[in-house]
């Protein structure tokens, strides 16, 4: 049994925080609970457990008579219903995997006194512990003192009468200054600037991510990678080492139809001839011998545009609810958009500053390989492209479409953007057809371009959002939470910014139609102490990616070099609630692989782990100054020959995954189950970049 004092990890290190005994955050049942009802609306039973633990009531309940019935029901009722408890956890000393189980819950002092003087023949029925059952009989204070909390808000029944406590329970917790406390897993390390996360949207559930230099991964619903890429374009695709390159990779998307189809699509940087540089939008397909390669003979380059400068490449390809692909580009590059009187992106001619749309099922007149939709907005306006949905754009880096609420459908088919600024402001904006962004006229809400911004129409689509300096000066568009791990997420658009490292969530008031900005922190070691949690991330958030059930994702490095191995992807997780068990679960759809499967190994320190290592440090100090003060030797001194280890070789290397060896390690999730007497392997810490990246636009 574990008793309130000492563990291996030291629980007064942890505020007691609303979570479960498999580790999970609390639920709201989706049935209504007939036996534990103080947790019918939020707790951590669904029907089945309590019918469960019901069923174990009545059989404590067949020992006693009558009078037994009247003086003890309601002590073992609320004994046993305490594994529903929203802070279940905490009651059984269940926060840390490593450590056992209490066999009965942390009772108060009054509490415990009653029911030990009233009931002590129920505690050999509730408990089998030797010591707890040798306890109440003697010594009532000794029994009631193993049961104890150090913190009295804690222990049952204070726990359910503390509306500080319980006021918020099921909500998305929030700090004194409404940053919403979230938290991360690790996903995946070792990518060189990984730029894009998409999935087919085949039943698979398999992530395709892309970096920057050109090669795309394969990463199984278990979490390993397939050793062989997906794509390999290294050789075409045209970026550097230097920080803050912009060109590369840049985009990725799966046809609508690929199961049937095999299609996908690629925008990347490249030279034509003369070496003069464009951005070249491919279609490719899937290889026939094996679904996890791409055909590299497939190519069949769609569109080209030239590129007067090596920046503002844009990137993005999405493909919307009407089946058409849309392509993302940025202004061409430099400061200001100074090509032509008006700038790229206001002239309707170029397809620079622009979203794109396209119909790629089908070729178009003039030996074009696509055809153009005939309800573009300017199919029918003399000298604009007519592949032109919407332009005033700078530079969309990352853009996303919403699902949709999944009952009500609200907000389906959106699309946001986040549009890098020139050196004021950063914005989030929703793209309408034919709409005008202002660049170069406006920069978020103001004027950049004042004789431009005097003389633009009144109807220029003003952005959802903009911040300013202050907040970060890069901003990388997100997604719209869709997923059923985290209810409470739903709606929230969730984006983050590349050089400040900002996580921030946008809320929409539907009677006002106005969206109000919240930050996201993810650093609370109290609120993330869950095992396989962690509360830190690289600080250049590249991109934001959702998989095939919906889960959000971003994408960030500790170094911004399209070469340097330090890319990682991280998973948000809501510790204040999920949904009910067995809710998300989805069967993927199986497919062959040919390639070996390399397994994860996590580098992030999981929040329990720095914990641990915070006690164990602790519990250290007083034993290295009895050591200090004795002149006796250890053996482990005696006669040792080991030299000390270089600097060079103490330092863990971070490898690209086409160089990761394989390593097995146990990961516990934020449910997994509870494993003891198991070693937990951890990397060390990242160190975040030391350069400070100078007018940086987008990675």
């Amino acid at each position: 049994m574990k008793l309130n004092s000492h563990t291996s990890l030291q629980v007064g290190l942890l505020q007691g925080h609303p979570q479960c005994l498999d580790y999970g955050p609390p639920f709201r049942p989706p049935l209504h609970l007939e036996f534990c009802s103080d947790y019918d609306s939020f707790g951590c039973c669904d029907q089945h457990k309590d019918h469960r633990i019901a069923a174990r009531y009545w059989d404590i309940m067949n020992y006693f008579d009558l009078k037994g019935h009247e003086l003890c029901g309601g002590y073992i009722k609320d004994i046993l219903c305490q594994e529903c408890s929203p802070y279940a956890a905490h009651l059984y000393g269940a926060e840390n995997p490593q450590t056992p189980l209490r066999n009965l819950p942390g009772l108060c002092s009054d509490y415990c006194s009653a029911f030990q003087t009233n009931c002590h023949s129920a505690i050999s029925l509730l408990t089998n512990d030797r010591g707890l059952g040798g306890s109440h009989e003697k010594d009532g204070p000794r029994f009631c003192h193993l049961l104890n909390l150090p913190d009295q808000d804690y222990c049952f029944p204070n726990v359910l009468r503390n509306d500080h406590l319980n006021r918020n329970l099921g909500m998305v917790a929030e700090d004194h200054q409404g940053c919403l406390q979230l938290c991360l897993t690790e996903v995946a390390n070792g990518l060189r600037n990984p730029v894009s996360m998409v999935h087919a949207g085949d039943g698979t559930h398999r992530f395709f991510v892309a970096e920057q230099v050109g090669v795309v991964w394969i990463y199984l619903p278990d979490g390993s990678r397939l050793d062989q890429p997906f794509l390999d374009l290294k050789s075409i695709v045209l970026t550097t080492p230097w920080i803050g390159d912009e060109r590369g990779f840049l985009g990725l998307v799966f046809h609508p139809k690929f199961r049937r189809n095999r299609k996908f699509y690629i925008y990347y940087s490249c030279l034509g001839k003369k070496k003069v540089e464009k951005i070249r939008i491919s279609e490719m397909k899937v290889s026939r011998a094996d679904p996890n390669k791409a055909d590299p003979k497939s190519e069949r380059v769609i569109l080209e545009i030239n590129e007067p400068a090596s920046n503002h490449n844009g990137g993005q390809l999405l493909f919307g609810l009407d089946g058409y692909l849309y392509i993302f580009t940025g202004d061409g590059g430099q400061a200001g958009d100074p090509f032509g009187k008006f700038g790229n992106a206001q002239n309707k001619s170029s397809l620079l500053g622009k979203v794109l749309r396209i119909d790629v099922n089908g070729a178009g007149s003039a030996g074009k390989r696509y055809r153009v939709p005939l309800d573009n907005p300017f199919v029918s306006e003399s000298g604009a492209h007519p592949a032109v949905y919407a332009y005033g754009i700078r530079n969309m880096w990352r853009c996303s479409v919403d699902r949709g609420d999944s009952i009500t459908r609200q907000g389906r088919g959106r699309m946001f953007c986040g549009d890098v600024g020139q050196n004021r402001f950063e914005e989030v904006d929703l793209i309408v057809k034919g709409g005008n962004y202002g660049w170069r006229a406006k920069e978020g809400f103001q004027c950049f371009d004042k004789k431009l911004c005097h003389n633009a129409s009144l109807d220029d689509v003003l952005p959802i959002y903009a911040y300013g300096r202050a907040v970060g000066k890069s901003v990388t568009g997100g997604y719209v939470y869709r997923g059923c791990e985290s209810p409470n997420l739903n709606g929230l658009y969730i984006f983050g910014d590349f050089m400040s490292g900002r996580l921030m969530a946008l809320q929409e008031d539907r009677k006002t139609k106005k969206w109000k900005k919240q930050d996201i922190c993810v650093s609370n070691t109290s609120t993330c102490a869950f095992p396989g949690l962690i509360s830190t991330y690289s600080k250049f958030i590249i991109s934001f990616a959702e998989d095939e059930a919906g889960e959000l994702y971003f994408l960030a490095t500790a170094y911004p070099s399209a070469y340097a191995p330090h890319g990682s992807i991280y998973k948000f997780v809501d510790p204040s609630r999920r949904a009910p068990p067995g809710k998300c679960k989805y069967k993927p759809e199986p497919v062959k692989t040919k390639s070996k499967k390399i397994q994860f190994r996590p580098l992030a320190k999981t929040v329990l782990g720095l914990l641990k290592e915070q006690s164990e440090k602790a519990a250290r100090k007083p034993s290295s100054a009895t050591l200090a003060s004795s002149p006796v030797r250890t053996s482990s001194q005696k006669g040792s020959s080991k030299k000390p280890a270089s600097p060079s070789s103490s330092k863990k290397t971070l490898q690209a995954p086409g160089t990761q060896k394989k390593a097995r390690v146990w990961s516990p999730g934020p449910q997994g189950k509870r494993k003891q007497n198991v070693k937990t392997h951890s990397g060390g810490m990242r160190q975040s970049a030391q350069q400070r990246l100078a007018n940086r636009s987008h990675p």
